[in-house]
């Protein structure tokens, strides 16, 4: 088994508050991975930490085999970690495709010097920017939309829209939070079949925050469930459902 995440004994104190306490999990490179369980018990906050949005109080991440505690988000996107949020994060007055575009890394244009001392690599990085963007467009159903303002995007559709940001790195590991949330059942079948395929043809490697249990089943092969900043159980979707303790003490007496 060839992990591409593996945490370490997480932990993470504000205060005498203790949010993530001792937290250990890895996730197998090609899968689908779920992080579960009812609000307050720490997910938000391990993924952050995953993310480098915050530092750990104590233990450690690892991709691909290295270190990464503690890295800034910048850097971490850098090297193939990326992420979308429950809220989408979008330029809401650049159209779709702009969107996309300024999602791309390593743009020589960026760099003012570059436009007068090399434009001509300048100008082959923008239309391999702009081929790939169109590409993902196309992949995710999206280019009826692709010179609308970003903001102007259904629910659903910004959903899809960060999906293709991801697609516009080089990502080794997508952490989706809550992508089901706010979207409509028709666009929601849409992002799953989209994650799936990414999954399944160009490989990716995905950890997902969510709380429709329906889409963690549909598309997770392993499953942790946090409870209190503690794990409580792990395995797959069927194992956690008949789980007593998870229905008992998070769902309310029914997973079904």
């Amino acid at each position: 088994m060839v992990e591409t995440l593996r945490v370490n004994n997480l932990k993470k104190t504000y205060g005498g508050l203790e949010a993530v306490r001792g937290i250990s999990f890895g996730v197998e490179e090609g899968s689908i991975f779920g992080l579960i369980g009812p609000n307050g018990a720490g997910k938000t906050t391990t993924f952050n930490i995953i993310a480098g949005a915050e530092k750990p109080t104590e233990g450690t991440v690892i991709l691909n085999g290295e270190d990464i505690t503690g890295l800034s988000t910048d850097n971490l996107y850098k090297i193939g970690l990326v992420r979308t949020f429950q809220l989408s994060h979008e330029y809401a007055k650049m159209t779709t495709l702009e969107n996309l575009m300024v999602a791309a890394s390593d743009q020589p244009g960026e760099k003012i010097f570059m436009n007068w001392f090399s434009p001509k690599s300048v100008a082959d990085r923008e239309k391999e920017v702009l081929g790939r963007a169109l590409e993902s467009l196309d992949f995710l159903g999206l280019t009826q939309v692709k010179n609308e303002l970003a903001g102007n995007l259904s629910g659903g559709q910004k959903k899809l829209l960060e999906l293709g940001r991801t697609m516009m790195t080089d990502a080794k590991l997508v952490l989706l939070d809550e992508p089901g949330a706010g979207v409509n059942p028709t666009l929601m079948l849409k992002i799953i079949e989209m994650i799936r395929k990414l999954n399944q043809e160009r490989g990716y490697t995905f950890c997902i925050i969510e709380h429709d249990m329906d889409l963690i089943a549909d598309l997770c092969e392993q499953v942790v469930v946090l409870a209190e900043g503690k794990i409580l159980t792990e395995g797959t979707m069927d194992q956690v459902r008949v789980n007593e303790k998870v229905i008992d003490a998070y769902f309310g007496g029914d997973l079904a």
